[in-house]
């Protein structure tokens, strides 16, 4: 007479476990092929803005460079030079890229949203899609701030270092870069754009429940300092441009907190 066999012993494994690890990862596997999708909208809408935009570089170029001929007393006899023969090439290169950045901003704001949102409540997506229409809009509004304030005082700042030199000295005179004028003016309109995101960011972040209101309140102290300390980083070194952008910053820190409501 043969033992019976240990109770727990299965000679023939159950496939369900395996069953189950498959459709575990078939939605790891299809969210990886969503995101490449839409990483791929992202990128084709980037590369049409950037190619539409290199044929306008002259344009945005003079667009850019208005603020500074502004600032100059005598803007008929000053120009901006470049050292090396590839220089402006890749000067107007950068413009294009830039501006088709700029102009692509929505479609990348709306295909991330889009891959969010199967993830979402019908609620949830209600409520995020308001900021995220806003996302564009502040960023727009944050490079026309630094564009049409930021840089007329700044330029004029900076122009004031010029001296027309003592008895037999030189003159202190600016002989700019193309590239390097063109990198700070492309830098601090990004940077202004992305900083105008803060009420979009402080919001969603209540909403999703990572940080709270009362948190918000009570950090203001904080929040001054983080600000203040942001605005030196990414603004030109002098007084004016940083508290130029921490009042707005700080202004739409408070706006925040009046647009995050306890859930």
């Amino acid at each position: 007479m043969t033992a019976n066999p240990h109770p727990n012993s299965n000679p023939h494994p159950n496939p369900l476990p395996e069953r189950e690890r498959e459709l575990e990862k078939q939605p790891l596997i299809e969210h990886l092929i969503e995101m490449r999708r839409r990483v791929g909208y992202c990128l084709l809408a980037f590369m049409v803005a950037t190619i539409v935009s290199y044929g306008f570089a002259g344009d945005i170029y003079a667009f850019l460079v208005q603020p500074l001929a502004d600032a100059f007393p005598d803007p008929q006899h000053r120009r901006l030079i470049y050292t090396g023969l590839t220089e402006a090439f890749f000067a107007y290169l950068k413009l294009a890229v830039f501006a088709g950045f700029f102009l692509s901003f929505p479609v990348i704001a709306a295909q991330l949203y889009l891959f969010l949102a199967p993830g979402l409540y019908k609620r949830e997506r209600g409520a995020i899609v308001p900021y995220l229409a806003a996302a564009p809009v502040l960023f727009f509004i944050g490079a026309a701030f630094v564009y049409y304030l930021i840089f007329p005082a700044a330029w004029r700042f900076f122009l004031g270092f010029e001296s027309p030199g003592a008895a037999g000295g030189l003159p202190i005179q600016l002989e700019a870069k193309v590239s390097d004028y063109l990198n700070l003016s492309m830098h601090l309109i990004i940077a202004f754009g992305l900083s105008f995101q803060l009420p979009v960011v402080l919001v969603l972040l209540v909403k999703s429940g990572l940080i709270s209101l009362t948190t918000l309140k009570r950090g203001r102290r904080y929040a001054i300092v983080i600000i203040v300390t942001v605005a030196a980083f990414i603004t030109p070194p002098d007084i004016f441009s940083q508290i130029a952008l921490s009042i707005p910053l700080y202004v739409l820190y408070e706006i925040s907190i009046l647009l995050c409501k306890e859930r």
